[in-house]
């Protein structure tokens, strides 16, 4: 959807922003025996590590990786649009769940010698979480937001 760098990084921001927040509200009330209010002040205070750390690995690794898996399930040009984007959706989740879950294990969880199995348990518990939220929610509020505050120049792409 983003057509130039700049809009890249304004839609990855976006993104990550939306999907890490939700995560960590996810994992925080996990934690806490269900949702409260106040999951979402403590939640603040770790995206203010993890939004840069999802930013970084998603413009940098995951989104050139993910493109190529998806494209080995699909063929742009020939596939509907909505299957291109459920696949690669679909293989940024799988790429950046047991990445996420991994890093927010290491520093929130103190798993100390049981590491593999403490992060093996967070990313099985977030990762349908994740999918769902990606695929149903995220996914198409930030196309959303993107669409808006994009509107001119996507619509000049258009018609070029």
């Amino acid at each position: 959807m983003p057509k130039t760098k700049f809009q890249n990084i304004i839609f990855t921001l976006l993104m990550a922003f939306v999907m890490v927040y939700a995560m960590v509200c996810y994992n925080i009330a996990w934690n806490v025996g269900g949702m409260q209010n106040r999951v979402f002040v403590i939640a603040l205070e770790e995206i203010v590590i993890m939004w840069p750390v999802a930013f970084f690995l998603e413009f940098f690794v995951v989104e050139h990786l993910s493109q190529k898996l998806a494209f080995r399930l699909v063929t742009p040009g020939r596939d509907k649009p909505i299957f291109i984007l459920l696949a690669i959706s679909s293989m940024i989740v799988c790429l950046m769940c047991p990445i996420m879950s991994l890093i927010a294990t290491i520093l929130f969880q103190n798993p100390g010698s049981e590491l593999i199995a403490v992060w093996l348990q967070t990313a099985a518990v977030n990762f349908p979480m994740a999918l769902c939220w990606q695929i149903f929610f995220a996914g198409p509020l930030v196309r959303l937001i993107f669409r808006t505050i994009f509107r001119k120049q996507l619509q000049q792409d258009t018609h070029s």
